[in-house]
């Protein structure tokens, strides 16, 4: 080989290795820490940079983006004298590659420590069931305290966030009871407030029925009164209209008389006091019937006299029970409307008696509620 292609090659490798020593290229979101000759010189950016060959060197490499941390589960004693686990998620980002390489020789662990020492100050003041529900509380005081002493070491806390909290088995099987024992007890009182909404419901439906019953009922009665009244008054014109005789009209009242204790509605019935005026009434009509049917008593002795001169035995008694009958029979027609009329009203004042003992307790039970 020739002479002098050697030291060609040789200065050319040197030139190389220079090249590569004094060019440094740093990726985005990276920083290096330069040193020169064991000293802090600069911090890199990203790009293209130069430095000395030899006499500089790249100490760290450091990523300022936004990063995350999450630490093992921690014992903590609450104020209540329970241990809980909790484990933690912290998102930290660099601020001072310097201060992060040459403030601490280890900022995850330092913060790491810092954390738990927190949380153990926060959460022993507090018992069980105020860790459990004060997360945003203790993510706040963790945050302000990590914040705090992590600004030295160049280092921000964005956000603290509690991941879990454990506590015991036997707190745990505890705290489920209770849980279900809520539940249970929720389940009852909607229970007990459906049962209670739908009594209230029924009972109101119930009224209303009782309600459109009674005013159907009463509309029935006006209605069935008013026809009734119609019906009176149409009798009353008709009566007036052909100018009925007293007697007919006596009869007529005798006959409706059995009617009026029929209804249900009656609870008592009085006899009126025109019974006996109209019982006297037909007896005069059958009583006026038989007078004129039979002759005069004059005309009788008359005629008994003229039968005695031809013929005593055969012609004058016929004639006696003649008229004996037709008086007789307007009597007996007289006693038994009498005795008819007497049945009626004793008819219907025993169906009177018997509705009233019929209602009479209904009317005890509704006058008692």
């Amino acid at each position: 080989m020739d002479p002098v292609v050697i030291p060609i090659l040789v200065a050319a490798i040197v030139i190389v290795f220079l090249v590569a020593a004094t060019v440094r290229i740093v990726p985005q979101a990276r920083r290096y820490n330069i040193e020169r000759f064991g000293r802090y010189r600069r911090t890199l950016q990203p790009g293209l940079n130069f430095v000395l060959p030899v006499a500089d060197r790249v100490n760290t490499k450091l990523d300022v983006r936004e990063q995350v941390y999450s630490s093992d589960p921690k014992p903590v004693i609450t104020e209540d004298n329970l241990v809980v686990n909790i484990d933690t998620v912290l998102y930290y980002q660099i601020t001072d590659p310097r201060a992060a390489a040459y403030e601490v020789a280890d900022y995850l662990h330092a913060i790491d420590q810092l954390t738990v020492t927190t949380l153990r100050n926060v959460i022993g003041s507090m018992d069980l069931e105020g860790t459990l529900t004060s997360r945003e509380e203790i993510n706040a005081r963790l945050r302000a305290v990590l914040d705090d002493a992590t600004g030295k070491w160049g280092i921000r806390v964005n956000r603290v966030e509690i991941k879990a909290i454990d506590p015991p088995n036997t707190i745990k099987e505890a705290m489920e009871k209770q849980m279900r024992a809520e539940r249970d007890k929720r389940a009852a009182i909607l229970h007990a407030e459906g049962e209670r909404q739908a009594k209230i419901l029924t009972a109101e439906g119930t009224k209303q029925k009782d309600i459109l019953e009674a005013q159907g009922t009463q509309q029935a009665m006006i209605l069935r009164a008013d026809g009734e009244s119609k019906a009176v008054e149409l009798v009353f014109q008709a009566v007036h209209r052909n100018n009925a005789d007293a007697k007919v009209l006596a009869y007529k009242y005798l006959e409706t008389l059995p009617h009026l204790a029929q209804s249900d509605n009656n609870t008592f019935w009085v006899i009126p006091g025109e019974l006996t005026e109209a019982i006297r009434t037909v007896t005069t009509a059958f009583g006026d019937q038989a007078s004129v049917t039979a002759p005069p008593p004059g005309a009788q002795r008359e005629d008994a006299t003229d039968a005695d001169a031809s013929d005593k035995d055969h012609v004058g008694a016929p004639e006696v029970e003649a008229n004996s009958t037709l008086a007789l029979d307007a009597v007996a027609a007289a006693d038994e409307a009498a005795k008819q009329a007497a049945v009626a009203v004793s008819d219907a004042k025993a169906e009177a008696e018997a509705a009233g003992e019929t209602r009479l307790p209904g009317r005890e039970q509704a006058s008692g509620d």
